[in-house]
């Protein structure tokens, strides 16, 4: 298997197969799973009735943090433990994790201590915003905590620095400054560990657009949800990490009882150009008027704020609603009155659900984000165990997966025999370390490729050590770039269809890249990607339209993209040799 080659299958491929380990639910705590099972040369198969990380893992606030608020609630154990992993991020996976200086603005002296200190105890305190002593206690604990593989300053406070006298509200009279971490791609960090964890097991496959459709004996029903077709496999065990759908999965396996609840997170992107700069590339953490924490920070060249906490009942029911974005920038506009904010500056929404344990907390903010793994034994109808992952974030997915593992290896009676805590992800595996080395690295992909230095720096910012390879392919096709999305090549775009386990128009727009994102699908981008994927894909005419429109409509719908309505009886094209490097009016790279 080459370095680029993904294990990506189509149910059809499955049939009468057996796995070691069936899981449901290919978001990052599944993925997490499957990447420590494999590492144990444990054959598995992960499922997703969707895409790959389509759910909760890829709308989170694109931060890896040990969750300095969580310290309120008593969650010290979950601060220490999101810490560490966020350390061994950014030293595991630096083409992706980096670190994130944040500052919070800071009004009053003793504001919050006597509510921090009711929090602490489970009480429901009066909103009041936290002050400086409140804040320093806080961070000082966050620092102590988060001491184990630490590799950023600790925090400080100070008077409000001159630069920053203009862009918070005049009542901010001092700045505490931390650091935490971001992540640029996170749904391409999961395709990275679905890689790695195959390459370790080469037996092991995953599969997308795939439902269970139940388990009898060590039988599981499989549900292609591209064709209808149906498949079995058989397992010794199976792993629940359907998240917020933890509930529903357990019902079709036949299992226990109710054990998560959700709260949607709604983030807005704008293009702000005096806010990202006025930000230098900090994060701003603070309190709105109703005691919500949000965070807004620089996000690649557009700005990312969020979020909202609603409680919500079905997951597949969700959307960012016209309230949330017009809340997030009332709260923008209080935090920096000097700046102009309206819904125009918004090129991209998005949202998830956070999968919690069920809990009777008052406010949403006060459900713990903890995590624990539970097991449903051998029923009447199923012969095999299965193993749930209750909760969780983002940040703590390694160890939440390593529970599940051992758990998993208890049931098989297999000794876990590796540890991932110091495994390097994808391309950051011998990622150049410092810029002499990133230079020298770059070098290297300009000698074996020929493209342009600008083009290999690019490539190695989005994938890392792997760039190197994928330069070579990528250069051997021409590599010309999008003539209305010049990010991306049309070769990268192929590569991408080609062995990502991309199966619709929206998994490559709003997951493979970051164009999306950024605002930059045009409808004439979205247009040129269809076609390219088309080709790529083996799509017709029809086919190719109906992606298009579905894709269209979910960016408008989904993510309040303007785009203009695809015409029902319009198909598009996609003209090939528009893309030749004499019609761009460039070189090839």
């Amino acid at each position: 298997m080459s370095a680029w080659q993904l294990p990506f299958v189509r149910p059809a491929s499955l049939a009468d197969r057996h796995f070691s380990t069936v899981i449901i639910g290919a978001g990052i705590n599944g993925v997490g799973v499957f990447r420590d099972l494999c590492l144990q040369r444990v054959d598995c198969l992960i499922v997703d009735k969707g895409d790959f990380s389509a759910g909760a893992s890829s709308a989170p606030s694109r931060m890896i943090h040990g969750g300095l608020r969580y310290l309120e609630n008593g969650s010290f154990s979950l601060v220490a433990e999101a810490t560490r992993e966020r350390n061994l991020l950014l030293r595991n996976a630096p083409h992706l994790v980096q670190p994130l200086k944040t500052v919070v603005p800071l009004s009053s002296f003793f504001g919050g201590l006597m509510s921090s200190a009711l929090k602490f105890f489970g009480r429901t305190p009066p909103q009041r915003t936290r002050g400086l002593l409140a804040v320093a206690a806080g961070l000082r604990l966050y620092d102590l905590l988060g001491r184990r593989q630490r590799v950023m300053p600790n925090h400080r406070i100070s008077r409000v620095p001159p630069g920053d006298r203009s862009l918070f509200r005049a009542a901010v009279r001092w700045t505490a400054t931390f650091f935490d971490a971001w992540i640029s791609h996170p749904e391409w960090l999961i395709l990275e560990l679905i890689g790695d964890a195959c390459r370790d097991q080469p037996r092991s496959a995953a599969t997308n657009y795939c439902r269970v459709m139940g388990c009898a004996g060590n039988i599981i029903t499989l549900r292609d949800e591209i064709t209808g077709a149906l498949v079995r496999v058989t397992a010794d065990t199976v792993v629940n990490a359907s998240g917020a759908w933890l509930d529903r999965s357990t019902a079709v396996l036949g299992g226990g009882g109710p054990r998560v609840m959700g709260t949607k997170g709604s983030h807005l992107v704008l293009d702000h150009p005096a806010l990202r700069d006025a930000l230098e590339g900090r994060m701003a953490y603070f309190e709105a008027v109703d005691g919500r924490v949000c965070i807004v920070y620089p996000f690649l060249d557009r700005v990312l704020v969020g979020s909202t906490d609603i409680p919500v009942e079905d997951p597949d029911k969700i959307a960012t609603e016209p309230e949330e974005v017009d809340y997030l920038l009332e709260v923008l506009a209080e935090v920096f009155p000097n700046l102009r904010f309206d819904r125009g500056d918004v090129v991209y929404t998005y949202v998830g659900v956070r999968p919690l344990a069920r809990s009777d907390a008052d406010k949403p903010g006060q459900i713990s984000r903890d995590h624990s793994v539970v097991l449903d034994p051998p029923s009447a109808t199923r012969d095999i165990p299965v193993v749930g992952l209750v909760g969780g974030k983002w940040t703590t997915f390694r160890a939440l997966a390593e529970e599940a593992t051992n758990e998993v290896l208890k049931q098989l009676g297999r000794p876990r025999t590796a540890s991932t805590d110091m495994l390097p992800i994808g391309g950051g595996a011998e990622l150049p370390a410092d810029a002499q080395a990133a230079e020298r690295f770059v070098e290297r992909m300009v000698g074996a490729s020929g493209m342009s230095r600008t083009r290999a720096q690019v490539l190695l910012r989005r994938y890392g050590s792997k760039a190197l390879p994928l330069a070579q392919r990528l250069a051997a096709s021409g590599d010309m770039p999008l003539r209305h999305a010049p990010d991306y090549s049309v070769a990268e775009l192929s590569y991408l269809c080609l062995e990502t386990g991309v199966v619709h128009l929206d998994d490559l727009v709003i997951r493979r890249t970051l164009l999306a994102i950024r605002g930059l699908v045009t409808d004439a981008a979205l247009a040129e990607m269809a076609g390219i994927a088309a080709e790529a894909l083996g799509w017709d005419s029809a086919q190719q339209h109906a992606e298009l429109k579905a894709c269209a409509t979910a960016l408008r719908e989904r993510h309040g993209v303007r785009l203009s309505p695809v015409a029902a009886d319009a198909p598009a094209s996609f003209d090939a040799s528009l893309m030749t490097p004499q019609a761009m009016g460039q070189p090839s790279t």
